[in-house]
């Protein structure tokens, strides 16, 4: 973890960034910072490419590489009814370069049967590699599934071998996976429908206020944390490397499921979470991500069930509370 900065030199440059303001969180999110993330060159995203052994993609406004580790050796049910790997059991690799460019830091979201925790676990420690979170994503999934977040300090190309080295033995690795479906399964009158004939997307747009994307028989909206900006380790934490709230929709326009993830500082998880229990949508999950993140970040996993536009609603009350009020200082009282 020490190839171009050392962890403690890491941690000291993000607890120096906490102590520059007494009101710290409140400063960042009223004005955030505006720096910049050295890009990935060429040779360093085709060595990332070449030890995963998959081609992935590159986020020039975020400086982020991205591998998408989707589990299509799976077959998912929630609530008894069978839902497409896209609609949340995909994990992902990102890597970018931290702020002075002298070293970088692999991100990354694993899925997990139970079983297969603790070996990947032992791998990502063999090889360098640390856990900042193992946790839920869903309630009622079959079978269930587990996420693990593992992180890295080095370089671009020392980081992608760890971690393919870590996959080397799962059904994660790319070249372990069968692969993704890239269109309909079939042609003519029986092609199967994707998000776009599923679901009303103008409609959820508007009521959501963002643009999702089409993933086959999902659709999904991916939101940033444009109002801040959160360091980890000096690297810049974006929507790219998973600081971001999420809603995927599965299903149909009048039947259909969502899961997602909000993005918080601490003193807007209970308000996310009463806004989304006022939706009827089920609190499935709250932890971190992330490891010595400043200002600390909380994630919310959430589930529903019913008409497509009532779940968009429920989302954007919840994206309604985020850059809201000031953080109590000291918390509550008792």
């Amino acid at each position: 973890m020490n190839d171009s900065m050392s962890r403690r030199e890491a941690l000291r440059a993000t607890a120096l960034l906490g102590a520059t303001s007494l009101l710290g969180v409140e400063a960042q999110a009223a004005k955030p910072l505006k720096t910049n993330t050295p890009p990935l060159t060429a040779a360093d995203i085709a060595a990332i490419e070449t030890a995963m052994g998959k081609k992935g993609s590159y986020d020039e406004a975020q400086a982020t590489h991205v591998t998408a580790l989707p589990r299509n050796d799976l077959k998912m049910a929630v609530r008894g009814e069978p839902v497409p790997i896209s609609f949340g059991f995909g994990g992902w690799a990102a890597i970018k370069r931290t702020l002075d460019g002298k070293s970088a830091m692999l991100m990354s979201d694993t899925v997990l049967l139970q079983e297969e925790v603790a070996p990947l676990m032992d791998a990502a420690h063999a090889n360098g590699l640390e856990i900042g979170a193992v946790h839920n994503h869903f309630f009622y999934e079959d079978p269930r599934i587990f996420y693990m977040h593992v992180h890295g300090m080095g370089t671009p190309a020392a980081l992608a071998r760890k971690f393919a080295a870590t996959l080397k033995n799962s059904k994660l690795l790319p070249a372990n996976q069968p692969p993704s479906p890239t269109g309909p399964a079939s042609t003519g009158n029986n092609a199967a429908p994707t998000g776009k004939e599923l679901f009303d997307l103008p409609a959820l747009d508007a009521v959501v206020k963002y643009q999702g994307k089409v993933n086959g028989p999902t659709y999904k909206y991916t939101v940033g944390r444009d109002d801040l900006q959160v360091l980890m380790m000096n690297t810049e934490m974006t929507a790219a490397i998973g600081l971001n709230s999420w809603a995927a929709f599965a299903g149909t326009a009048q039947a259909a499921h969502i899961a997602g993830d909000i993005a918080m500082l601490e003193h807007e998880v209970n308000p996310v979470i009463r806004a989304l229990r006022a939706h009827r949508l089920e609190v499935v999950a709250v932890h971190n991500h992330m490891l010595f993140d400043q200002p600390r970040m909380v994630f919310l996993h959430y589930y529903g069930r019913g008409p497509a536009i009532q779940l968009a609603a429920g989302f954007r009350a919840a994206l309604d509370q985020l850059g809201k009020g000031k953080p109590a200082m000291g918390g509550m009282k008792h």
